[in-house]
């Protein structure tokens, strides 16, 4: 026999054999003499003796417990009747997750589901105003201790309360992109897998959660956690294709190509499910596997992107005529599309059908009259037919039609280029920086069309315009790879490199007997670039 002394003042006697008797047991035997929860049992236990490890099959022996002992709970048991066992549990947000913790060092997983249920339910009987944040920020604590299952816990039982429900997706997502931010990856994993509890046919939040998967988690659970997705959510295609490129990241073509085959049949209306296993099969260079494919797809969908691939696909393959007959279906179908006027544009000048060439650029722009590229071909065009006032017509035509567009203006500046019109190039760059002054392209044009004394301050200046602009970057790195280059040429011609494994053999060679220095140090530098790019 045992006796209990518990905080009302009450001892209880309790039959039990020490030397026989589980801490577990005991535990459930005083659970049902007193409605004390077992996990704040627990808890007042250990923390009589904290050196202890704690398990199940621990014995009461174990603990220095004889017979005829007395055992004190020291939980906090607070206020109610004197007569009624137990009064009122504790409303210390830090006792229970304390509870919790133990628990799961324990590798009590239920248990601490159950503490924190239990803790939900005594702080709203007993009126305690609850705080989502705080318990948010407790489930983090939780996780920065290494206590994920006590994490997931407090965030299942209290990211709810306090949130009205046509506010919870937004709240609830707004909260894991927080804790994603400031690094709490299983809080926001947790906050992701209640949230698809409640809202299971929601592809924004099975696509967030797989994204965080990604970054943060394994091949795996990504892997998972997809499945569950398409299976909930069928129609998001783009569910799907993260799955299979996952897949093919991985290097599994067979199981890529498996989910798409799935996919297919799942949405068969979807061009971007049939693009992709097209895509899969004409980069492992199955062009058969490919054609099949795209035909398929052209019975099922309206798309003209499926078209624009299968005529390239004959195009590669030499078949011109059912390069042609695809084009000419397309554009039956999909007139306003101008790929395909270019794609027919280009299949002509293949043959050196300039004039068909023509009229195909005529009949596109017709279709297309807002077709930059179509523009700027009809104008090549006429330049190797008909020479430049052609040419400059057309490109006058088309800026009346589009203004304010810079690729038009660089296409004019370029022409004149080709046919040394230098004054007259940069006049019409002039012109149209002061119609585009903020447009990259031709601030980088102007740069390299520029003097040697006005390249720095015209790259100054394009840099305060467009700093990021990629046009402008390059076209600043190449000044300063020219400038370097000739730096380096200038510095080996200054020393007369007469050694070194590949001077040597260029500048033996009997075809550069007689060659300069200067020469002979730019076909050394030739022959190092292409070994540079072999290897």
């Amino acid at each position: 026999m045992v006796f209990l002394s518990i905080p009302n003042g009450t001892t209880l006697s309790i039959d039990v054999n020490p030397n026989t008797t589980t801490i577990s047991a005991f535990e459930q035997l005083v659970h049902r003499r007193t409605n004390v929860p077992q996990p704040l049992l627990r808890y007042s236990i250990r923390a009589q003796n904290p050196s202890r490890v704690f398990h199940d099959s621990l014995l009461l022996s174990d603990l220095g417990v004889c017979r005829f002992s007395t055992v004190i709970i020291h939980v906090p048991l607070l206020g109610g009747d004197e007569g009624a066992l137990p009064p009122r549990f504790p409303e210390e947000p830090v006792i229970w997750i304390t509870v919790a913790r133990l628990e799961e060092a324990d590798g009590h997983t239920a248990m601490v589901w159950n503490t924190i249920e239990m803790c939900v339910e005594t702080l709203q009987r007993g009126g305690v105003v609850i705080d989502r944040e705080c318990w948010i920020n407790a489930a983090r604590v939780c996780e920065r201790g290494r206590y994920v299952v006590t994490c997931k816990a407090i965030i299942k039982n209290f990211i709810g309360i306090g949130v009205d429900e046509e506010d919870r997706k937004r709240t609830w997502l707004a909260d894991a992109e927080m804790s994603k931010k400031r690094g709490f990856i299983e809080t926001a994993r947790a906050i992701y897998e209640h949230s698809l509890t409640v809202f299971l046919n929601k592809k924004s939040i099975w696509l967030k959660a797989a994204l965080l998967e990604k970054s943060h988690g394994s091949r795996a659970s990504l892997d998972a956690l997809l499945r569950k997705a398409v299976t909930n959510v069928p129609q998001a295609e783009i569910l799907w294709l993260m799955g299979a490129k996952e897949k093919l990241l991985a290097g599994d073509v067979t199981a890529g190509r498996a989910i798409l085959q799935e996919a297919c049949g799942v949405i068969p209306n979807s061009a971007e499910i049939w693009l992709a296993a097209f895509k899969l099969e004409y980069e492992n260079k199955e062009m058969e596997r490919a054609r099949m494919l795209l035909a398929k797809a052209r019975e099922r969908v309206e798309s003209e992107r499926v078209w624009m691939k299968s005529a390239i696909v004959e195009r590669e393959l030499g078949n011109v005529e059912e390069e042609r007959r695809l084009i000419d279906e397309g554009l039956k179908q999909f007139p306003t599309f101008f790929k395909f006027w270019l794609m027919l544009v280009q299949l002509e000048e293949r043959f050196n059908n300039l004039e068909q060439a023509k009229k195909a650029c005529e009949s596109g722009l017709k279709h297309c009259p807002n077709c930059i590229p179509l523009w700027i071909s009809y104008a090549n065009l006429e330049e190797r037919v008909n020479e430049l006032n052609k040419a400059r017509e057309i490109l006058i035509t088309a800026r009346k039609k589009n203004p304010y567009v810079a690729d038009l203006w660089l296409a004019a500046v370029r022409v004149e280029l080709r046919h040394d019109n230098r004054g007259e190039a940069e006049n019409l760059l002039s012109k149209a920086l002061q119609e585009c002054p903020k447009s990259g392209i031709l601030l980088a044009a102007d740069i390299e069309m520029a003097t040697r004394s006005q390249r720095k301050t015209k790259s100054m200046d394009a840099m305060k315009k467009c700093f990021r602009d990629p046009h402008v970057t390059a076209a600043v790195a190449k000044l300063f790879w020219q400038e370097k280059k000739k730096a380096i040429l200038a510095k080996c011609l200054a020393r007369e490199p007469k050694r070194g494994e590949k001077w040597q053999a260029i500048s033996k060679a009997v075809e550069n007997a007689h060659q300069p220095t200067e020469v002979i140090l730019n076909k050394v530098f030739i022959a190092l670039s292409k070994e540079e790019k072999a290897t």
